[in-house]
């Protein structure tokens, strides 16, 4: 670069720096950029290693959805309890009104030390979050669920109102306000969605997630959380077969699966997971249904080995 393009770059870089502030626009190989992510384990060793950096990406908005009872909720409070132990700070919106306190208990959540808010609009629930972020002093806020963020105008309304493409402005506006801060203070977002199905779809995949596209776009990891099947001591069923697909993951290669069992009253199975990443590295030996390590058998049948 010639000294005049360079002098009159420095000059704009200075008046840019007296305008908007130290730190506006900088070179990418300086100091002051945090290269490294920050990740928050998910509670899950195989799907932290699906993830491809070993948990959630701090300072990002993460989309989690799937059908009713899949898991959701209970990957997220996983979540917020690691990050509790890491002594953070963690923040619940249930728009939905339905978290139980026990079963987060369960799950690990400090419950006495958790922020929840209740809100009563979509407009509500989003302005919280979005001075939580603001604050600079939250490190996970967990918004349950997009479905359930209902616009003020729906509410106000009447049975049977027509409002199209409400809910999908709101959360358009909500996502463009909020992903500077996001990033600027580190927060790690979690947007808990449902499914819902199109109609009329006659090839291809019939199923989507409600409050529009927008989410899809800003969202740096989405997964998909399935049921697989369920986990059974005799005839009572003790708890679900998981499997989580990363269906989009702008911090590391996208399409990994991850296999792990939520037990009821537990969550996630570590031990569950040690047994299946052993048989997949071949530490743990799989002979039929029976397990075994360095010759030595431990159990017959996934259950018996965990216990």
């Amino acid at each position: 670069m010639d000294d005049n393009k360079a002098k009159a770059l420095q000059a704009a870089l200075a008046q840019i720096e007296k305008q908007f502030g130290k730190g506006s626009i900088m070179k990418m190989g300086e100091s002051q950029i945090e290269n490294d992510l920050q990740v928050v384990s998910t509670g899950s060793l195989g799907l932290d290693i699906a993830l491809g950096i070993g948990g959630l990406p701090r300072g990002r908005v993460v989309e989690i959805y799937g059908p009713e009872s899949s898991g959701k909720t209970t990957l997220c409070l996983q979540v917020v309890a690691e990050i509790q132990k890491a002594g953070g700070v963690a923040a619940y919106i249930d728009a939905e009104n339905a978290l139980d306190p026990v079963y987060a208990g369960k799950l690990g959540v400090d419950v006495p030390n958790l922020l929840i808010s209740q809100p009563d609009t979509g407009e509500q629930g989003l302005e919280i979050a979005d001075m939580l972020v603001r604050s600079g002093g939250i490190d996970l806020i967990v918004i349950d669920s997009v479905a359930a963020l209902v616009p003020r105008a729906e509410i106000e309304g009447e049975m049977g109102d027509q409002l199209p493409g409400l809910q999908a402005r709101l959360m358009s506006q909500a996502l463009r306000k909020l992903t500077a801060n996001i990033k600027r203070t580190n927060t790690l977002v979690i947007f808990i969605n449902q499914i819902r199905m199109k109609i009329g779809v006659m090839f291809g995949n019939p199923e989507t997630t409600t409050g529009g596209n927008a989410l899809k776009f800003y969202a740096s990891v989405r997964m998909d959380i399935r049921r697989t099947g369920a986990i059974k001591n005799g005839d009572e069923v003790v708890g679900n077969e998981t499997k989580v697909k990363v269906v989009k993951n702008k911090v590391a290669p996208p399409f990994r699966e991850a296999h792990f069992d939520i037990l009821y009253g537990e969550g996630i199975s570590r031990e569950g997971e040690i047994i299946e990443l052993g048989v997949e590295h071949k530490i743990v030996e799989k002979s039929g249904a029976w397990y075994s390590y360095n010759g030595e058998k431990i159990g017959q049948g996934k259950d018996k080995t965990r216990e």
